[in-house]
């Protein structure tokens, strides 16, 4: 399997501005009703990776209280996390948690098609375990997730990858432990070369906090590439936007 490295430009670069954020989470709706339709009809099943943060949480409640609660494959879907907080499964700041409340729950998802990352234990253990759950359902090299959900920070951040830190420069596994100084936390991530090798990336992004940030990738302005949702270079990437992130575009 061919590599894609983070300066390469993907196959598929798209953006979209919708009105709103009620706008952006039916439009990032239908996206992952389609993909996941398609990956289901293809290979059988459909895996995505999910993010966490408010933007995230309204396309989850669409998902699980709309016309796509029956729509989408949902038997045939396996759930896995871009990153997560080295905290408790039942801490208000776990990722894992706002999905199961928004999403998993109310459809009723089995354990067995969970995955989740676990933040309650030892850092560097719970990257390892979450590098041998990818291995055992993709088997050896990166992880060909259908769909990887992402946000990005006003500091350029995505999933875990923030500025400055020992994650950005991981070329070969496919997560891992991240120390965030300006945190002062640890935090687990999947790395760039699990996240270049999905077939799809989904940026969702809202409020007027991220519109510069939003500017300075989409328009390449000068010290973009040290933004690490810069270096997302998945086959098919999107972003989509309401107009508050967009209004500098």
């Amino acid at each position: 399997m061919t590599r894609r490295l983070p300066d390469e430009a993907p196959a598929e670069f798209l953006t979209r501005v919708l009105p709103g954020p009620a706008d952006l989470a039916e439009a990032a709706a239908r996206e992952v009703a389609d993909t996941a339709s398609a990956a289901v009809t293809d290979r059988g099943r459909f895996c995505i990776a999910l993010a966490g943060g408010s933007t995230p949480r309204a396309l989850y409640e669409r998902l699980a209280k709309s016309h796509f609660r029956k729509g989408i494959p949902w038997t045939r879907s396996l759930f896995f996390w871009g990153d997560e907080r080295c905290v408790s499964p039942r801490s208000p700041r776990s990722n894992y948690r706002m999905a199961r409340e928004s999403l998993l729950a109310p459809l009723r998802i089995p354990p067995a098609q969970v995955f989740r990352m676990r933040g309650e234990i030892d850092p560097g253990r719970a990257a390892h375990l979450y590098r041998d759950v990818l291995a055992k359902e993709f088997g050896p090299g990166p992880p060909v997730l259908d769909l990887v959900l992402l946000g990005v920070g006003p500091d350029g951040h995505t999933a875990s990858l923030f500025p400055e830190t020992r994650a950005l420069s991981e070329d070969r596994r496919a997560a891992v432990e991240n120390w965030v100084p300006k945190l002062r936390e640890w935090r687990l991530t999947l790395t760039y070369p699990a996240i270049n090798a999905a077939r799809r990336v989904l940026f969702l992004v809202s409020g007027s906090e991220k519109a510069e940030v939003v500017a300075r990738i989409l328009k390449k302005e000068r010290g973009y590439r040290r933004l690490p949702a810069a270096g997302v270079r998945a086959m098919s990437v999107l972003w989509m936007l309401d107009e508050e992130a967009g209004a500098l575009l």
